[in-house]
């Protein structure tokens, strides 16, 4: 039985579970691969990347809305992708903040909060109607327009502090 074409369609049940092992290890990478001894605080690749000016919170987005096209492949509800997607921004906007953004990065770790919100969803799927795909590409192109936005802030924030500098 097929979907119906507004529907974005959902991954077979068999294919879900190796889905969700991918989602789970690429959050954990992102967010805390590894441990700071005697802290017990995780560090992952998402704070890492947001100490490259420029392209490291872009591709730190890119690689959380690859989270949220499975998770909509996966038939998370428009309300949990809604939510996901708020945590991405929020994590974004913040991160982008010269030095606060950095600690906030290893601090809130979205993409950990993100696989809880689809695990959430998974555990009693048939309540909640899954995304449509206009829906899904929207919050895409929100991400995508927030990436070039962040690139966008980073270039004019090096340009204005070289500026001082050099007195250009």
């Amino acid at each position: 039985m097929s979907l119906p074409p507004s529907q974005f369609y959902s991954l077979d049940p068999d294919v879900k579970a190796p889905t969700l092992k991918r989602l789970r290890t690429l959050s954990r990478i992102l967010d805390k691969a590894i441990t700071i001894p005697g802290t017990g605080i995780g560090v992952g690749l998402d704070p890492i990347l947001g100490l490259i000016p420029a392209g490291g919170d872009f591709l730190g987005v890119l690689l959380s809305a690859y989270i949220i096209l499975e998770s909509a492949r996966l038939g998370a509800s428009k309300a949990t992708l809604g939510r996901m997607t708020v945590n991405i921004i929020l994590d974004a906007l913040i991160g982008v903040v010269p030095v606060i953004g950095d600690f906030f990065d290893f601090a809130w770790k979205a993409n950990v909060h993100n696989i809880n919100l689809l695990e959430e969803h998974l555990k009693f799927p048939s309540q909640k109607k899954r995304a449509d795909t206009w829906f899904v590409f929207v919050l895409l192109g929100v991400l995508l327009l927030l990436a070039i936005g962040l690139v966008t802030f980073s270039v004019v924030i090096t340009r204005f502090i070289w500026g001082l500098f050099t007195g250009s």
